[in-house]
């Protein structure tokens, strides 16, 4: 077949308005009977001198449905249009005056099916934009405005933004109402919520002048204090509800309220970590310690002695516990702050950062029908964490499950929790002493710290019971140089102890900054040991998520020791930390430095966190054992 289209030079296409061919002087067309179906399909009758007319509804045209643009200046802007005068119909409108910004608004949302509105700040609810970090919503300008039948209304000046609209309604993980307003409103709004968060920490004066006896007596037999509904309450309140609201929405898990020679300084514990948040007059101080006294029901008189004490708060929908404690200092009462969230703890043991093998190990052992397991490290290092992720994989409806705290953290309803009170006589040993008459089949102590205490644990597997607890040692080999130092025969030990799990903290490298990176010289010789190639180790680059750290969130390394028959044998000849250690290192297991090393690889951590948490035993018993083998 010959090629059909072939156009004259020069010559318009539509010039003698024929339609069964596409144009005029195509020569001896040889159309077969497809082609000239496909000719005919269109066959417009059109002027030379043809421009598109508009055919697209757009904003000039929902304008003139709505009143605000005369049909007169619609054809004036169509014209335009024709002529190529015109890019932008909004802001040719504007430039023309023939509209407002009011009236274009209007028009977008009636365009998206939304409703328009002017809000002004006193229209926000303050607990419905608190629903989002103040920082997220300045960025994006879309501001939750008030509840409308179960949804959260949220204004925008830009309802064509659908991807920032689908985002907003994941943070908020409810369902949404648009509202669109003028820009000039979310400004004012805007301002309005950072004049408020700057006034919390700046209006100093104001706080002190404000403070009443009211104080004294208010919420004091409240169980639990929805720090999102007091906002409007005294400067006083309202500044110490800041400060812990915002700790619990940045995942600190302590507040440090430190006096100083004429400051006072507010640093929160992030990822292990101490940061500086803010700084106070020093004449605060006593405002600040004497509030955070009465939500705890201490002595507000008392300022010689120390204090501990409990608050329950409700921070985003969610109940968290408190745990206060006072210290006398050379400026003041010193006031930490201990943040108990209950959704901290609701992880599987696959959750903690244990490798596959060690998880299945570990939860092997701690469904073991009696005996003793050890979880092992300093403060802070997750123990607690463990232990009741432990505890949750048990059959609570079928088994006793019972535990002996000081203090009890965290509520568990699937077992029975005693609080340790020893100014009373209720000590571990007590407890424990009282709790094997109640027919437990699981017990937890917090801590063996004694001697009586560790017999009686060591009795109670050796008849029939399992028992979890947690010793302060730095690795798993040295809990059985421990517990016969305080005074359980090694024979014991040995027939009793099933296992221990040494475990650290270390801090995560920030997804948001992360990089590959070059190693330090000083590292790299940390690194060739381990096998890793140094130009594939990532780190933290330091960004607004991680407040310029390069780390976010935290995962745990671990170190299982098993006591099998070779183990027991060893134990009842030579309990000391070197043969322990050094049969532990023979038994092939991962020590804490190898499992930081391989999360390492893994790109989930930095070999600085590592060394931090490990070098000063792990490596260093590595070294020797190397050495000497």
């Amino acid at each position: 077949m010959k090629l059909p289209f072939i156009f004259q030079k020069d010559k318009n296409p539509w010039e003698d308005g024929s339609h069964g061919a596409v144009a005029q002087g195509l020569t001896d067309l040889d159309l077969d009977d497809d082609v000239r179906g496909l000719s005919n399909l269109y066959s417009p009758d059109l002027e030379p001198d043809f421009q598109p007319a508009h055919q697209v509804r757009d904003i000039a045209d929902v304008l003139v449905e709505l009143g605000k643009l005369s049909a007169d200046s619609c054809s004036y802007l169509r014209e335009q249009q024709r002529q190529g005068a015109v890019i932008d119909v909004a802001q040719w409108l504007l430039e023309q005056e023939l509209v407002n910004t009011d009236d274009l608004l209007m028009a977008k949302a009636h365009m998206y099916g939304y409703a328009f509105e002017r809000i002004r700040p006193d229209d926000v609810d303050d607990a419905v934009i608190k629903l989002l970090e103040f920082d997220y919503i300045e960025r994006c300008r879309l501001i939750p405005v008030r509840m409308d039948d179960l949804k959260v209304v949220v204004a925008t000046s830009e309802p064509s933004n659908s991807f920032a609209l689908e985002e907003i309604k994941r943070q908020l993980r409810q369902e949404t109402k648009v509202l669109v307003c003028a820009g000039a409103d979310i400004d004012t709004i805007l301002e309005s919520q950072r004049h408020q968060v700057n006034n919390l920490a700046n209006n100093i004066d104001d706080i002190i002048d404000d403070m009443t006896e009211v104080e004294v007596v208010e919420d004091h037999d409240e169980e639990c204090e929805d720090l999102e509904k007091m906002a409007g309450q005294s400067p006083v309140i309202k500044f110490v509800n800041y400060l812990i609201s915002n700790a619990i929405r940045d995942g600190a898990s302590d507040i440090h309220i430190e006096p100083k020679e004429k400051i006072t300084r507010i640093r929160y514990r992030i990822d292990g970590v101490l940061f500086e948040t803010k700084q106070a007059p020093i004449k605060m101080h006593p405002a600040i310690v004497s509030r955070i006294k009465i939500m705890a029901n201490l002595d507000i008189s008392e300022r010689r002695l120390p204090q501990d004490g409990k608050v329950s708060v409700i921070v985003g929908g969610r109940a968290v516990d408190l745990r206060v404690s006072t210290l006398p200092t050379n400026h003041g009462e010193k006031t930490v702050i201990r943040v108990l969230d209950s959704q901290s703890i609701i992880r599987g043991l696959e959750e903690l950062g244990m490798e596959p093998n060690v998880c299945e190990t570990f939860a092997e052992q701690v469904q073991m029908p009696h005996g003793i397991f050890l979880v092992t490290g300093p403060t802070g290092s997750g123990k607690s964490t463990t232990l009741y992720s432990a505890l949750r994989q048990m059959d609570g409806d079928h088994l006793n499950v019972s535990t002996v705290e000081d203090p009890v953290e965290y509520e568990l309803d699937f077992c029975n929790q005693i609080q340790v009170v020893e100014k009373i006589g209720m000590t571990f040993s007590a407890a424990l002493r009282s709790l094997l008459r109640q027919d437990p089949d699981v017990i937890m102590v917090g801590e063996i710290r004694d001697n009586e205490t560790a017999r009686i644990a060591v009795q109670a597997a050796l008849t029939g019971h399992m028992v979890l607890s947690t010793l302060h040692t730095n690795d798993a080999a040295s809990s059985i140089t421990r517990l016969v130092n305080i005074g359980v025969d090694a024979y014991l030990v040995a027939a009793s102890l099933n296992g221990a799990l040494a475990q650290r903290l270390v801090r995560k490298i920030c997804d948001h900054c992360k990089e590959p990176y070059a190693v330090p010289d000083n590292m790299r010789k940390y690194v060739e040991r381990s096998k890793m190639q140094t130009d594939e180790l990532f780190h933290g680059a330091g960004c607004d998520k991680c407040r310029g750290s390069g780390y976010q969130g935290r995962l745990g390394i671990y170190e299982l020791m098993v006591i099998d028959d070779d183990m027991r044998d060893m134990i009842n000849k030579d309990a000391s930390v070197v043969n322990m250690r050094r049969a532990f290192l023979q038994s092939g297991q991962a020590s804490l430095y190898d499992d930081g090393m391989f999360k390492v690889k893994r790109g989930l951590t930095t070999v600085e966190e590592v060394l931090r948490v490990t070098e000063v035993y792990g490596q260093t018993e590595n070294e020797v054992f190397e050495e000497n083998r």
